[in-house]
């Protein structure tokens, strides 16, 4: 060893610098290769297998050992600059703030990966606040790193913040107006990943996959990506269809247009026509009696049939699409509204709304059975002596001409 210090001490000042340098460097890339290519792959079966981001900031952390050997082996370099050694060190110095900045990042995601295996986590998602804690951790290493690269306290820089209160608000605006957004949006459970969304002013309609501080992706049913400001979901409206997913049906809304001209009184062949439907039987013998009492009291001995009730086709159509709803196996009847009424007659028909639930939400199966409904009442529509109104189309037109 003292041989090797004084054939050290024999070189000329540059030959001392450059061997002392080489050494400081491969010092720092010994320890660096001991940390991550032996210490962490022996500590790699210890930590959780099933994430990447455990390790990353494991490996983050271990950058900062290398970096304090530059940082106090570079005093020890002969021959130097004293600027040049300040810079080194304060540049090392730095760097290490942002390497722990960045290991602790990482373990934040971890964190955030270890709370997303919670089954309560689609409900509330934590992933805005990790961010808001990153940009808080990114801030401060920036503060510590400019001190340390200027070596000034890291009070001096703050004290200065006051005055640029205005303009960090101006900055951070978005990422202000986000933070409140995620807590309004966690804390009265408004949104979750998984629920399907609406919103057309954004041009959304698909399932929220990611909920994040600044954004809220929604993949359309078209497989394209729509990124939502958080902010915007607080502001604006949108609709949440998790309360029909939570339900287990699914609403079926929609009118037959009836051409009013039609619509008639039933006579009496026609009726025992119609009492070969079995749905009907209830009805039919019902409405006999309700409508034989009502004559025989209110008319006495009147016999003009216009003063006296009778069966129409469209109230008898009615309740074969009601008896029909009720007995279909694949509506829901578990305390959901079935009902068939008219609304106001416009000049495009008497419409005949269908109002009931599935006893599924999926889509696919949804519209099949809503498809199978409609399919049967417009095929069996004739039977009651009602038509569709249909807007007179080119061919129609054309038969009137050649008539």
């Amino acid at each position: 060893m003292e041989q090797a210090i004084a054939l050290f001490e024999a070189q000329p000042p540059w030959a001392q610098t450059v061997i002392a340098l080489a050494g400081l460097v491969l010092v720092a890339l010994a320890v660096n290769y001991l940390l991550k290519r032996v210490l962490l792959r022996l500590a790699a079966p210890f930590l959780d297998t099933r994430s990447l981001t455990a390790d990353k900031a494991a490996f983050r952390l271990a950058t900062v050992a290398p970096l304090l050997v530059v940082a106090n082996g570079i005093e020890h370099v002969p021959n130097l600059p004293g600027a040049l050694t300040l810079l080194v060190r304060n540049v090392a110095e730095a760097t290490i703030v942002l390497s722990v900045a960045m290991a602790i990042s990482k373990a934040l995601d971890y964190v955030d990966e270890l709370y997303r295996r919670r089954p309560e986590a689609a409900m509330r998602p934590i992933k805005g606040y990790v961010q808001v804690l990153k940009i808080a951790i990114y801030c401060g290493a920036a503060i510590l790193g400019i001190s340390a690269l200027i070596e000034q306290s890291p009070l001096l820089l703050l004290s200065g913040l006051g005055a640029m209160a205005a303009v960090l608000l101006l900055v951070f605006k978005d990422t202000i107006l986000s933070l409140v957004a995620s807590v309004q949006l966690t804390s009265n459970d408004m949104l979750r990943v998984g629920d399907w969304i609406e919103m057309p002013g954004m041009n959304a309609d698909g399932d929220v996959i990611d909920i994040a501080l600044h954004t809220v992706k929604v993949q359309n049913f078209d497989k394209t990506i729509t990124t939502i400001p958080t902010h915007r979901l607080i502001s604006d409206s949108f609709r949440n269809w998790r309360g029909m997913s939570e339900s287990g049906g699914r609403r079926i809304k929609r009118a037959l247009p009836l051409d009013q001209n039609s619509v008639r009184f039933l006579s009496d062949e026609e009726v025992d026509n119609v009492r070969r439907f079995r749905l009907l039987t209830d009805y039919l013998e019902g409405k006999d009696k309700e409508l034989a009492e009502w004559n025989a009291r209110e008319l006495g001995g009147d016999s003009n049939p216009v003063n006296a009730r009778r069966i129409t086709n469209i109230g008898t159509f009615r309740a074969y699409v009601i008896a029909y709803l009720r007995a279909h196996p694949e509506l829901e009847d578990r305390g959901f509204t079935l009902l068939v009424r008219q609304l106001a007659p416009t000049p495009q028909g008497l419409p005949l709304e269908i109002y009931c639930f599935t006893g599924t939400t999926d889509w696919g199966e949804y519209e099949r059975i809503q498809a199978d409904i409609f399919d049967h009442l417009l095929a069996i529509l004739p039977e009651f002596g009602l038509r569709l109104y249909q807007q007179p189309s080119g061919l129609d037109l054309q038969g009137l001409r050649s008539a």
